[in-house]
């Protein structure tokens, strides 16, 4: 058994896909298979059960994995021990969210991060839903990620940071404006603009209308919420979003904020990454924004 097995294996469990697991580790899929099959014999249990439909992870393979997971992190620790990288972190870290999250909640504290780590270098990568997170995470193309909970994936190391609220939105036009909040039945009869299906905000929203047995008619559906707050601002609908993401437009005065009455939308908000042993720039990005929590609640909460 060698190492290098180990981690051919852990990809396959992370991606439980053969030809991901090649793309990540630049090996052909049939050397994938051939490095599984091989570990398979060494140990002599089927780690993974086959079928048409994919792979993943078998009994066995799952108690595999948890020793595998120790070995290989005991070995990027002691490598990282003995390369002599006693002083500040140097590398790289890519962090992976919604646009209007990077915009609106996180650009501060990055910048903050930068001039704190001059040698890490930190790079951004939009996402349009929670999937496409986690995947850009199980993928390779993203170290950290923030999404909404919930999140699930026995590779990821999933870390609630904070809570926000959903509101509805409307155009300073639109006779809902001016009032604090309006009662559930009302929506029913407006035009709304969404979310594309698979967003988490679009879950939610249509939870919420299933909860209340609403069903209003659906104007647009976009996964860009510059695009959504403009077509609520020319009065083409109303949507729901969340309050820090209207917060310059309700300043400004061209989008009013309401509450649903009798009902709080509230989300919880997590930070992704791959459940292993992580380099020091990426630990230390996780810590500092572990660090500022707080700050990241008041951000999400403030009016």
């Amino acid at each position: 058994m060698e190492l290098w097995q180990l981690r051919t294996f852990r990809v396959v469990a992370e991606t439980l896909n053969f030809t991901k697991a090649g793309e990540r580790l630049n090996l052909t899929q049939s050397a994938v298979s051939h490095q599984i099959k091989a570990l398979e014999n060494d140990l002599g249990e089927p780690l993974f059960l086959r079928s048409k439909r994919g792979v993943k992870l078998s009994q066995k393979g799952k108690v595999a994995l948890e020793h595998a997971e120790r070995i290989l992190n005991e070995a990027a620790a002691m490598r990282e021990g003995l390369s002599g990288q006693d002083g500040a972190p140097v590398g790289q870290v890519r962090a992976a969210a919604g646009t209007q999250a990077f915009v609106h909640l996180f650009a501060d504290l990055f910048e903050l991060f930068m001039r704190e780590h001059p040698g890490i270098e930190l790079s951004f990568r939009t996402t349009a839903s929670t999937d496409q997170t986690v995947m850009d995470i199980l993928n390779g193309a993203a170290d950290v990620g923030f999404a909404s909970m919930p999140v699930y994936a026995p590779a990821l190391k999933v870390t609630e940071l904070f809570e926000d609220e959903l509101m509805l939105v409307v155009g300073r036009n639109h006779h809902f404006s001016g009032r604090r909040e309006v009662k559930a039945d009302e929506i029913e009869r407006e035009r709304l603009i969404l979310f594309e299906r698979g967003a988490s905000i679009r879950r939610a929203t249509e939870q919420f209308f299933e909860r209340v047995s609403i069903s209003p008619s659906l104007a647009l559906e976009s996964n860009d919420t510059y695009f959504i707050k403009l077509m609520v601002q020319h009065g083409l609908g109303i949507s729901l979003l969340p309050s820090w993401a209207v917060r310059d437009e309700v300043l400004a005065g061209t989008l009013s904020k309401l509450r649903i009455k009798g009902h709080k939308l509230r989300r919880s908000v997590a930070m992704v990454s791959l459940a292993r042993f992580q380099p020091s720039p990426k630990r230390a990005f996780v810590n500092f924004i572990l660090k500022h929590k707080a700050h990241l609640q008041e951000l999400a909460v403030a009016s």
